[in-house]
């Protein structure tokens, strides 16, 4: 069974790609069906060919909103690699410029992700060097813990994983709770239009009656 299972593993990998949300990105319904090489448009359309030529591999889902944001962090982690776009950085420039390491999403996709490669805004990657994953490249550790505000060692184990988000924000307030769902293995329900505090206090409470450890209160940190 054990062999089987990797052999289908091998054959049906896929990547994730992590970006910032743009203007004209294409959606579901404009692709469907199309040979995405064969379409022009606006930028985002670019950035999904960009990707698509990199990866070898395109995939969509059409799920709900509540399963997608309860799955996402598993789809990164079972990804076979990460494929993140600053489209805002140049090769020359610095990670801890980029609006991505800023964003409440952004977060559970690089800790989930085991293999990550950061491009710049041109599509060639932010580091020159021969590592397969920057979450392993010691010439790109040390940037990439200053622009998280992470330590190396708790880039690979999620200790302290409340604070971490504390100087990220989102476009709406309740997504700094619900962005961390994934990262704390939890279900709860979206309930946008809810106070945003509610909102962490329920994954508080949550969190505190899985693991009884009522420390996470006071490490909660400040939201941006």
């Amino acid at each position: 069974m054990l062999q089987w299972h990797s052999k289908l593993s091998f054959f049906f990998r896929f990547t994730m790609l992590s970006h910032r949300w743009g203007v004209g990105e294409p959606l579901l319904r404009d692709i469907e069906g199309k040979g995405i090489y064969d379409l022009e448009g606006a930028e985002g359309l670019s950035k999904l060919q960009q990707f698509c030529h990199l990866s070898l591999t395109c995939g969509f889902s059409s799920a709900e909103l509540q399963e997608a944001i309860g799955s996402m962090f598993s789809w990164y982690h079972r990804s076979s690699l990460t494929i993140v776009y600053l489209a805002d950085v140049a090769c020359t420039g610095l990670l801890a410029d980029s609006d991505w390491f800023k964003r409440g999403w952004t977060l559970q996709e690089l800790l989930a992700s085991k293999t990550v490669l950061f491009y710049a805004h041109d599509w060639s990657l932010y580091v020159k060097s021969n590592a397969a994953n920057h979450k392993i490249d010691p010439a790109f550790l040390e940037e990439l813990c200053k622009a998280t505000r992470i330590s190396e060692r708790h880039l690979r184990n999620l200790q302290s994983r409340l604070c971490w988000a504390s100087h990220r924000r989102t476009i709406r307030p309740e997504d700094m709770a619900y962005s961390r769902f994934g990262i704390f293995e939890v279900q709860l329900p979206v309930l946008y239009g809810e106070n945003a505090q509610y909102a962490l206090g329920r994954l508080l409470a949550e969190i505190i009656s899985i693991s009884g450890d009522v420390s996470v209160l006071d490490r909660v940190g400040k939201q941006s």
